[in-house]
């Protein structure tokens, strides 16, 4: 099963397929990308053909083989189990577990709240307006990094990355978000470390690589 193709069905702008994208770019696998565009005609993600991948209608879905997989901490998970290069998650127990605890901070906490699909419901269902929509995203993703910023600051294991001094799980949770931060003009100054994180991720040609504007359906 480890020689079956790689296919990632993303969106440019995604930050969860930009998560996975980041994953497969450090673990140095060779992927196809397949644009659904979740804007076009209504949006892709919502047609039969993507309906089929994925029952829930969201990006990113991975195909290895047969296998479609959906989820992008789990699908991260996944590759770091069938693909032994350059792992992303520690050994150790508990710094595996402070890994994981950021990662979902960022995917099960934050991301959520500004998703497209529930802006969309914010504009067309309770008639927000776009800075209100503004307003609504900052608010979580400041609170949410507020605490992100403090758990790095309370570990003993503090290194160049979210855990230690190699990126893992956490770290591809962590940059897309900001990404998304900035396109919604979120101040980020209160936040040092998470900021040094950052650089030092994107520094790293991996990172680089999964950017959105790197990818071929960047608007």
């Amino acid at each position: 099963m480890t020689d079956a193709a790689l296919t990632l069905y993303g969106y440019w702008r995604s930050s969860a397929a930009y998560r996975v994208r980041i994953a497969l770019h450090l673990k140095g696998l060779a992927f196809a990308s397949v644009p659904v565009h979740l804007l076009r005609d209504g949006g892709e993600q919502r047609a039969p053909v993507h309906a089929a991948r994925n029952p829930q209608r969201l990006v990113p879905v991975l195909r290895h083989g047969e296998r479609m997989l959906t989820q992008s901490l789990a699908i991260i998970e996944y590759l770091d189990e069938v693909f032994s290069s350059s792992p992303l998650l520690p050994t150790d127990p508990v710094a595996r577990h402070r890994a994981r605890a950021l990662a979902q901070l960022v995917a099960c906490d934050i991301h959520p709240l500004g998703n497209l699909r529930v802006l969309q419901f914010l504009e067309h269902e309770w008639d927000i307006d776009a800075a209100g929509r503004t307003r609504w995203i900052g608010r979580w993703v400041s609170d949410g990094l507020a605490a992100f910023e403090r758990l790095l600051g309370e570990a003993p294991e503090a290194g160049r990355f979210c855990v230690g001094d190699a990126p893992g799980l956490a770290d591809c949770a962590l940059v897309p978000q900001l990404y998304n931060a900035r396109r919604f003009g979120v101040e980020l100054a209160p936040y040092p470390r998470i900021l040094a994180i950052e650089s030092a991720c994107l520094a790293m040609p991996a990172f680089a690589a999964a950017r959105p504007e790197a990818q071929p359906d960047a608007a």
